[in-house]
């Protein structure tokens, strides 16, 4: 009956949802202690820890569209669980790794010259990384693949499905920290490393049987499998028939005469075509990413990931030298959560009322006209905003400079920066500026600048999550069924190639006076953003831009060329 149907339809959506509130809140952990426990490894240094990061987004820039193509070439279930256990796995590995450094970090000390504590710390780096690679496929497979299937042909359940797993990630963003922050400050960091990994062997095991169940209550979930065999079967075939083109009299000659040469020249050509296959399969993946009828719109989202206006370590830096204290930033922190779950529905309310390509367009004036605070608060009281002070001057020195670094006196007093002079001192909780003289008592700091900043960023959460669950439903939509790993693939390389490029940019103008041209950097990356997506919406719906009336539900998928269209 239809009634039996529709509960078995919101039974699979609860249990997508479970797994993905499980997998995104032992990420959320590991990412967040991870940056600690390399930190407390290295002797208080953030030397690992910006390794680690730079790793991490390399890793994902390049093979983006590998790790998307795989997910494609795989059936469903083969790519949920592979990902699913080498995370978990890897995870857990490198807790049990982090605990015996922590446990007998002295004695690794002393053994060949500390070289086998070296090697421990590469080992965590690349097993964290491999982790991380796996968490975006399991991301790709689940977050764009299985939920479109699961949802079927109603969209609208589609926006609902990534609304809630939005809110989940939100939650998880908080929740998932004070966690292990709380274990790792009332017990230990080997306390925290075993936690960690008790959780993921635990998440493990449940995720797996619950992603189990909804495969095997969603029967269109296996359709994919077979389409993939069917193909690969179709190439075989292809490449037999033309391999029995040539003339055999030929072909009998060449046998006869080099019967040695000729299965030799056939290994060596199967080995260079192995060793050129990433490469082309990364060719083919921004090639085929350039070409889709939402490129504009994937592109104005990468945009959004070149900036400072985020509740990164680079802003709480800055707010540190601007005196706002820790817990202030953990309480606009909590409003920013708030704000970004408020996006969430948003999106669901204006995509029914407006249409979706319309929300987008909306989210998008609504996020910069909130970033227009933040530009103004670069030339309010309190703003160190200083122009005659060169953003680039001195940057050697401002990398090597040579000071003694201070300690740690608890896992809450970590660093949250990874560039040098001009912040705040923040490895031994210090709020001052690390220029500033202790003895001599600072004139309080305007918070007029600050507070418009802040208050403009909190405010762009709304716009901000409405607008990445509107390019997210658009690549769900409009890119075919054989495409959406390696273009979901390549749209991750994308948005971490313009994060590290939003790294390079603070670390060559890293101090405050430079920080409000950041801001204004940060603006216009925005607004080019945007224009992008703008100019998807106007080739895509034409006259009818301006026009919210009831939307089209068929709105993208009949502007999109031939061969582009959804297939679910």
């Amino acid at each position: 009956s239809k009634t039996a149907k529709l509960n078995a339809c919101k039974v699979q959506r609860v249990m997508l949802c479970v797994s993905s509130l499980l997998l995104l809140k032992g990420d959320r952990m590991w990412h967040f202690a991870v940056s600690v426990f390399l930190v407390e490894l290295y002797g208080n240094s953030l030397l690992l820890t910006a390794v680690y990061g730079l790793v991490v987004a390399g890793s994902v820039l390049l093979l983006g569209a590998i790790i998307g193509d795989w997910v494609d070439k795989n059936s469903r279930l083969k790519v949920a669980q592979t990902s699913l256990v080498v995370q978990n796995t890897s995870v857990i590995l490198c807790g049990v790794i982090l605990m015996i450094i922590f446990l007998f970090k002295t004695q690794l000390l002393t053994l060949y010259h500390g070289w086998v504590l070296t090697v421990c710390y590469i080992l965590v780096i690349t097993i964290a990384n491999i982790a991380n690679l796996a968490s975006t496929a399991t991301a790709i497979t689940i977050q764009r693949d299985w939920i479109v299937v699961v949802a079927g042909e109603d969209r609208s359940k589609l926006a609902d499905m990534n609304a809630t797993i939005r809110r989940i990630d939100q939650l998880t963003n908080i929740l998932a920290p004070m966690a292990v922050g709380q274990i790792m400050t009332f017990g230990s960091p080997m306390i925290g490393c075993g936690f960690i990994s008790g959780w993921n062997l635990m998440s493990m095991c449940v995720e797996y049987m619950l992603l189990w169940k909804v495969y095997q209550k969603t029967p269109t979930l296996a359709l994919k499998s077979a389409k993939v065999e069917e193909s690969e079967l179709k190439q075989l075939n292809v490449k037999k028939e033309s391999d029995m083109k040539p003339s055999e009299g030929v072909q009998l000659i060449v046998e006869k005469d080099v019967s040695g040469f000729e299965p030799q020249q056939e290994k060596e050509i199967g080995c260079a075509a192995r060793i050129a296959e990433p490469f082309i399969t990364f060719r083919d993946g921004w090639v085929a990413y350039y070409n889709q009828p939402v490129f504009l719109a994937g592109m104005g989202l990468a945009f959004l990931y070149m900036t400072v206006l985020g509740f990164d370590c680079i802003t709480t830096g800055y707010a540190y030298t601007q005196g706002l204290s820790g817990s202030v930033l953990s309480l606009l922190m909590g409003a920013s959560a708030v704000t970004g779950i408020m996006g969430t529905v948003a999106f669901t309310w204006l995509r029914r009322k407006c249409g979706l390509i319309r929300t987008g367009l909306i989210s998008g004036v609504a996020q910069f006209a909130c970033l227009i605070l933040c530009a103004v608060s670069v030339f309010m009281p309190g703003s160190p905003m200083d122009l005659t002070v060169s953003p680039f001057a001195d940057i050697s020195a401002r990398l090597f400079e040579s000071e003694p670094l201070p300690t740690i006196a608890s896992p809450e007093d970590k660093p949250e920066m990874i560039f040098a002079t001009g912040m705040p001192n923040l490895l031994n909780g210090s709020t001052t500026p690390a220029n500033s003289d202790p003895e001599m008592s600072p004139e309080p700091v305007p918070l007029i600048s600050v507070s418009l900043l802040f208050a403009g960023v909190i405010a762009a959460r709304v716009g901000l999550w409405s607008f990445d669950l509107t390019v997210t439903q658009l690549l769900q939509e409009n890119v075919v069924e054989s495409e959406r790993g390696i273009i979901n693939g390549v749209q991750n390389s994308m948005n971490y190639l313009l994060d590290l490029l939003h790294f390079i940019m603070v670390i060559l103008a890293p101090n405050p006076e430079a920080f409000g041209l950041l801001v204004l950097i940060s603006v216009s990356f925005v607004a080019m953003g945007h224009i992008m997506y703008f100019r998807f919406a106007q080739k895509t719906l034409g006259k009818q831009l301006f026009l919210c009336c009831t939307p089209d539900p068929k709105e993208v998928a009949d502007s999109s060329p031939p061969g582009n269209t959804s297939t679910v």
